[in-house]
């Protein structure tokens, strides 16, 4: 499939992606339990801030304001009949400024959890997340996004579900999940599993990877982890910057941009090719990034032991694959 990610893929070495949503928001005035794709109605100049402020700071693809635009998550604040609208209004917005800007840059339709549990453990049934994502990946490619971005997922049918529904709107799609619990999703996948999942999908993404989580370093670890099973689809690598913390009654991440641009090479080096951040993540932390892997030479496969030494210590012993150190593996996965 030809287009604007796959053909930015083919010609780079690395994509610097974007940073946080929630926490810039949250900068501008967004209210602890307020719904963000509201302000893409409410508030269409601060959204597109938002996305501007990610293009200024060098970004080469930035997410839409719709993590949370599926009827399920809506619902909650009484507005699931507009998740059609909302995702296609945050990615008319992402056009706008993208279209406008001298170089290439791909908006990329974030699509977030549902919120519910899956079958059968859950009430949300697999016709019924296909349909959820469906709809949201519908509105989202009529506002002129490139790509549909699924991120922060935990349960493997809800990422399966999610492929089934992109391939319905007929958008390219990249996937990734959060590895939070010891080196596993909240559902226990391991960075294995996921990389084993993934080839094993009717509709398989152009790029795979790992978000948020609980620190770069282990979200590095699980880079490596991707690497060994010796996949040749497009790695995403995008982190937290550093570890939450509250401060004078808001969450504050310690993670410096300086941390940061370390972080992005390291990435870079383990095997990652879409780099970015995720919560804590300001345009002050991806210009460090952008000038770090612009400038400095791509280095050996970072070790567990030089990861832990420029980015902390990992938040669990192992990374829940049973090998403390993975290498590539000589199995090799082509590319579909």
């Amino acid at each position: 499939m030809t287009n604007a990610l796959s053909r930015m893929l083919a010609s780079r070495e690395w994509i610097l992606a974007d940073g946080a949503t929630g926490t810039n928001l949250f900068n501008m005035g967004l209210e602890a339990g307020e719904a963000p794709e509201m302000w893409n109605d409410w508030h269409p100049d601060r959204i597109t801030k938002l996305y501007q402020m990610a293009v200024d700071a060098g970004s080469d693809l930035f997410l839409t304001n719709s993590f949370g635009g599926n009827a399920a998550r809506l619902k909650l604040h009484g507005a699931q009949k507009r998740a059609r609208e909302l995702s296609r209004i945050s990615a008319e917005l992402g056009r706008e400024v993208a279209d406008k800007t001298d170089r290439d840059i791909i908006v990329a339709g974030s699509v977030g959890p549902t919120g519910e549990i899956m079958a059968p453990m859950g009430p949300l049934t697999h016709e019924l997340a296909v349909e959820i994502f469906h709809e949201q990946a519908e509105g989202l490619k009529e506002g002129g996004a490139d790509v549909a971005w699924l991120e922060t997922i935990s349960a493997p049918e809800e990422y399966k579900a999610a492929a089934e529904a992109f391939k319905l709107a007929d958008m390219p799609w990249c996937g990734t999940m959060s590895f939070d619990t010891a080196g596993r999703t909240m559902m226990g996948l391991t960075s294995s599993d996921m990389a084993d999942m993934v080839e094993t999908l009717d509709n398989t993404p152009l790029a795979y990877g790992a978000n948020c989580g609980v620190g770069a370093s282990d979200l590095l670890r699980t880079v490596l982890g991707f690497v060994a099973q010796g996949t040749e689809r497009p790695i995403i690598a995008k982190g937290n910057a550093g570890i939450p913390k509250y401060v004078d009654g808001h969450i504050h991440y310690d993670g410096t941009p300086d941390l940061m641009a370390d972080y992005a090479c390291l990435a870079r080096d383990a095997g990652a090719t879409i780099i970015g951040g995720c919560c804590g993540t300001m345009p002050e932390h991806l210009s460090k990034m952008r000038a770090a892997l612009e400038e400095r030479p791509r280095g050996e496969r970072p070790t567990l032991d030089q990861i832990t030494a420029a980015m902390g210590a990992f938040s669990s012993a192992v990374d829940g694959t049973g090998d403390d150190n993975p290498e590539p593996s000589r199995r090799s996965r082509r590319r579909r």
